[in-house]
């Protein structure tokens, strides 16, 4: 396995709910490749989301550290961690997050605006991206216009748009049949491949965390177990 891109040590995250205390990530150790794809997986409460929003400097730990490359995300500024999701991060969401108004192209160009990038830039940059995921010919159509797994497949080429190191996805087939989920991941797992980029994705369906080079197990806020997709490991 090459160097790791993602590290914690003793990651926790706790809240309060009135006078309870939630442990709703309680001391997780995990080291993640660049390049690798990693399913979290787990029922609801073990901790899998927690530790995705940590992982996209949404929220910060109670204890513990988390690297990502040479971040620290626990000890980094709200300046810094702005800087972090802009430059290092891309985002997969379950409900896609497009806007409405806007055409495929200006929704995959929107990262590229908002890192200063010229315009005429930006729509060779999103007309490639849209190439990559098999929409070239659906760049001026707005979501509405889009079935699920194009409007998906528009969200894959957003997060790709400022050359991420790290991709995250939250459930990114929740919202579409098993066929068209199928081909997402099928996309999702050729551009890990092709652009070296890595990989987290939150599911709860074992089916789609099967794409995945590991498949990491949490159970109340830690991690359970640690599964090798042998199946991924010798294609």
């Amino acid at each position: 396995m090459s160097k790791p891109l993602i590290k914690t040590h003793d990651l926790a995250r706790h809240y309060t709910r009135g006078e309870e205390l939630i442990k709703a990530l309680d001391g997780v150790d995990l080291e993640i490749a660049q390049g690798e794809f990693v399913s979290l997986v787990g029922p609801s409460g073990s901790g899998k989301s927690t530790l995705l929003n940590l992982i996209g400097g949404l929220v910060r730990p109670t204890r513990g550290e988390l690297w990502v490359g040479e971040i620290e995300l626990g000890s980094c500024s709200d300046v810094g961690l702005v800087a972090y999701r802009r430059d290092t991060l891309g985002f997969i969401f379950q409900n896609f997050n497009l806007l409405p108004i806007k055409t495929a192209w200006e929704n995959v160009a929107v990262p590229l605006m908002l890192a200063g990038v010229a315009q005429s830039q930006r729509r060779v940059r999103a007309e490639e991206l849209l190439a990559l995921v098999g929409l070239a010919k659906r760049g001026d159509h707005r979501p509405s216009e889009l079935s699920g797994g194009e409007q998906q497949r528009v969200a894959i080429a957003r997060a790709l748009a400022n050359r991420p190191k790290l991709i995250i996805a939250d459930e990114p087939t929740g919202n579409l049949d098993s066929r068209t989920g199928g081909e997402i991941m099928n996309n999702l797992r050729r551009l890990v491949s092709e652009e070296g980029v890595t990989l987290v994705l939150v599911t709860h369906d074992m089916g789609v965390a099967g794409y995945a080079d590991r498949i990491v197990h949490l159970r109340d806020g830690k991690v359970e177990s640690v599964e090798i997709n042998l199946d991924r490991v010798t294609s």
